[in-house]
């Protein structure tokens, strides 16, 4: 199984990467190759909502030449891609969430390409660390990455979120409930998609 982590967050040892540590080591315990791509910095432009990608056929296609065209090759090679973000105002970070609008040229749906989804992807899933309660923190980027996946009619491998009561708090990342909680994501993945 290939799996890619697209995280999101500008911090690279903060709340999220350390959420996702455990998570990463179970799938490799497992025999998982996973690609950890380290969003921040980046250059990712913003979706022009151009159109052209959607007259490319088999292949992505979109007309902008930036760091998105190997990340995206890194989408392609994955079985299983990960989005990885803190909660920011309900939503992924600047970075995922230009990622995951740039995505549009995935799915050839809307122009004169035929209609096909052009990656292979058994599932996409979830990672989150908020400052609330998940159900209140995550429940909307949940539903985004719900709906992308019924559109691009790509499985939802669900979502492993923890809350920090405190900022900076990376110890509340560190205890045997986030721990086994991540790992048990991993083994979830790992049995439904592999």
């Amino acid at each position: 199984m290939r799996v890619c982590v697209l995280m999101g967050s500008p911090r690279p040892n903060g709340n999220t990467a350390e959420l996702c540590k455990p998570f990463i080591h179970e799938l490799e315990l497992n025999q998982a190759d996973v690609e950890y791509i380290h969003l921040h910095g980046k250059n990712i432009s913003p979706c022009l909502g151009c159109m052209y990608c959607q007259d490319i056929a088999d292949e992505y296609g979109c007309m902008q030449h930036d760091d998105m065209q190997d990340i995206v090759k890194s989408i392609l090679w994955a079985d299983i891609l990960i989005c990885a973000t803190p909660i920011y105002s309900w939503q992924a970070t600047p970075p995922l969430k230009t990622v995951m609008d740039r995505m549009f040229g995935l799915n050839k749906f809307y122009g004169a390409a035929p209609r096909e989804t052009i990656s292979k992807t058994k599932a996409i899933g979830l990672i989150a660390t908020c400052g609330y309660e998940p159900e209140y923190a995550a429940d909307l980027l949940d539903e985004a990455i719900r709906r992308l996946c019924k559109h691009s009619d790509i499985p939802y491998a669900g979502m492993y979120a923890v809350r920090d009561g405190d900022e900076d708090n990376l110890e509340a990342f560190r205890t045997e409930d986030a721990v086994a909680g991540s790992k048990e994501f991993a083994q979830k993945i790992l049995q439904n998609f592999a």
